[in-house]
C-alpha cells in the first residue's frame, strides 16, 4: 500500500491543537519538527554533543510543521477532507493568527520509504519507573534493569513516544501482577499488549479495526519473545462485530485497557464492563484536555468508581474499576 505524507505548517503554539485533533480523528502517529523545541534540547544538551549535522539543523528551522501519514485510498482521502475540515474550524477560532497558517502539503510515499523516514524520529527511550522501549534498529549500549521492549512499528502506529501512550504504561506498571490476563482494545503496534505479557501477564487478547494491526503486533510480540499461545491478536469491531465478541467472551480480563479517544471509549465503557473480572479494573487514555469529565461522568454512569485521573500536557488518562 502506498501512503501520503501530510504535511500542516503551524506554530509552536499550535503543535497542540493541532495533534490534538488530529487524535481526535484517530491519528495517533505524529511527527513534530519545531525549530523552538529543537533549539532548546541542543541548549539543554550541549554538554553531551560535539557536532549537530548542518542539514539537521536546517531541516529544523522555519515553520513549525506536524506531520502525519494517510492511506493512499479512499478510506485516506475521507480523511484528508476530515483534516482540512478540522483545520479550518480551528483557523477559524484562531482570530489572533496563533497558530500560524494552518497549511497543508501533501507527497506521496512508498511503504519502504515512510519506514525509513521513520527511524530518525523514533529512538529509545525510558518509561515509567520500569519499561525501556527500543526500536528494532538500535542497539542498547549498556545493560539494564528495565523491561525492555522491542518494536518495529511498521504502518500501524504506537511507539510510546506520545503522551498519551506514556501514561498508559505507566498505569499498566501499577496493575500488572504476575499471572494476569489483559485485553487491549484498539491494540495498534500492540504496544501495551506486549508491554503486559513482558511485565508478567499471563496472557493478552489485543484487537482493532484496522486489520494491518494483526501482522504488526504479532511481528512485535514475536521481537520480544511472546509465544503465540499466549497471545490473540484480531481485528474488527469490538461493539458490533459477533465473531470479535466471541473471541474476547471466552474470558473475563484483570485489566483491560484502550488508548483511543474520548468519543470511543465512551463508546466502549459498556464492553469494558462486561469484560472486565469483578474487582478489574479498566485503564483509559487518549482523552484530550476538556473532555475529561464527559468520560469520567460516562464510566460512572456504566457502574464504574473512578480511582486515579493523570494528565500529561494536554491529555488525560482515567483509571477505573
Amino acid at each position: 500500500m502506498d501512503w501520503t505524507k501530510v504535511t500542516i505548517y503551524t506554530t509552536t503554539e499550535g503543535i497542540e491543537p493541532v495533534s490534538g485533533r488530529l487524535m481526535q480523528l484517530g491519528i495517533t502517529g505524529l511527527v513534530i519538527e519545531d525549530e523552538s523545541e529543537f533549539n532548546e534540547f541542543l541548549e539543554e544538551t550541549k554538554d553531551t554533543w560535539d557536532y549537530v549535522d548542518e542539514d539537521l539543523v536546517k531541516a529544523m528551522s522555519g515553520d513549525t510543521r506536524v506531520i502525519a501519514y494517510i492511506s493512499d485510498d479512499a478510506s485516506g482521502r475521507e480523511l484528508y477532507t476530515s483534516i482540512k475540515s478540522t483545520l479550518a474550524e480551528l483557523a477559524a477560532m484562531d482570530t489572533d493568527g496563533v497558530y500560524g497558517r494552518l497549511e497543508i502539503d501533501t507527497q506521496s510515499t512508498k511503504t519502504e520509504d515512510w519506514a525509513n523516514a521513520w527511524k530518525q524520529y523514533f529512538h529509545t527511550m525510558e518509561i515509567g519507573d520500569k519499561i525501556l522501549v527500543k526500536p528494532q534498529w538500535e542497539e542498547l549500549t549498556e545493560p539494564t534493569d528495565r523491561v525492555v521492549f522491542n518494536i518495529n512499528p511498521g504502518m500501524s502506529f504506537g511507539t510510546g513516544s506520545h503522551e498519551t501512550t506514556q501514561l498508559c504504561l505507566a498505569q499498566l506498571e501499577k496493575y500488572i501482577t504476575p499471572g494476569c490476563n489483559m485485553l487491549d482494545l484498539g491494540c495498534g503496534s500492540g504496544i501495551l499488549s506486549v508491554v503486559s505479557l513482558l511485565l508478567g501477564a499471563k496472557d493478552a487478547v489485543a484487537v482493532d479495526i484496522d486489520p494491518n494491526c494483526i501482522d504488526t503486533a504479532y511481528e512485535n510480540a514475536d521481537m520480544n519473545n511472546i509465544d503465540r499461545d499466549r497471545y490473540t491478536v484480531i481485528s474488527g469491531n469490538v461493539v458490533t462485530d459477533p465473531d470479535v465478541k466471541a473471541v474476547i467472551s471466552q474470558h473475563k480480563y484483570d485489566v483491560v485497557a484502550a488508548n483511543i479517544v474520548a468519543d470511543v471509549i465512551i463508546g466502549l465503557a459498556p464492553s469494558a464492563y462486561k469484560y472486565k473480572k469483578d474487582g478489574g479494573v479498566f485503564i483509559t487514555s487518549g482523552i484530550i484536555d476538556g473532555r475529561q469529565e464527559e468520560v469520567r461522568e460516562a464510566l460512572v454512569k456504566e457502574g464504574f468508581t473512578v480511582v486515579d485521573m493523570q494528565r500529561r500536557k494536554d491529555w488525560w488518562s482515567i483509571v477505573c474499576k
